[in-house]
């Protein structure tokens, strides 16, 4: 979807902070027993920084790791590309979930293997519907909308220097 790299920045700050939030909020709710009032705060108190976190690591290896790993099994332009978007999010979050249950783990337990393959095999199921039914296909909502605002103004600067 981004074709530049500041479009790319933008995708990746807004797909971080979503993805972050949804599961601060599930592992908060399964940490105070279900889900309460107090929970959306807590949960954003902790996305705060973590999304940070998401970020660096989607941008230093996950996205492209998800990727290549993406293209194995599909190939732009040939297959459909509602599928190639399936595979590219579900291999991203094969590599960002470990990735994240680690850091949580070394964060907010006391860290061991066997803490951060729980904590792995709690996060997976939920990031992998997290990202494929409401996250992505939100934040790819939200950056077409984005975008599209951002060339309209872009197309007013134009006619306008061009009238001058």
């Amino acid at each position: 979807m981004p074709q530049t790299k500041g479009q790319g920045v933008v995708f990746g700050i807004l797909m971080s902070v979503f993805m972050a939030y949804g599961m601060e909020l599930y592992n908060v709710a399964a940490k105070v027993g279900g889900m309460e009032n107090k929970v959306f705060w807590l949960a954003l108190k902790e996305a705060a920084f973590m999304c940070v976190f998401v970020f660096v690591f989607s941008t230093l290896f996950g996205n492209r790791v998800g990727r290549s790993l993406a293209f194995r099994h599909v190939t732009p332009g040939q297959d459909n590309p509602f599928f190639i978007t399936i595979m590219i999010s579900s291999c991203t979050v094969l590599i960002m979930c470990p990735t994240m249950s680690l850091l949580a783990t070394l964060l907010f337990q006391q860290p061991s293997f066997f803490a951060w393959l729980q904590t792995f095999a709690l996060n997976l199921p939920m990031a992998l519907l997290w990202q494929l039914l409401y996250c992505g296909p939100f934040v790819r909502l939200v950056f077409r909308a984005l975008m599209r605002v951002y060339s309209r103004a872009a197309g007013k600067a134009e006619v306008c220097e061009l009238s001058q």
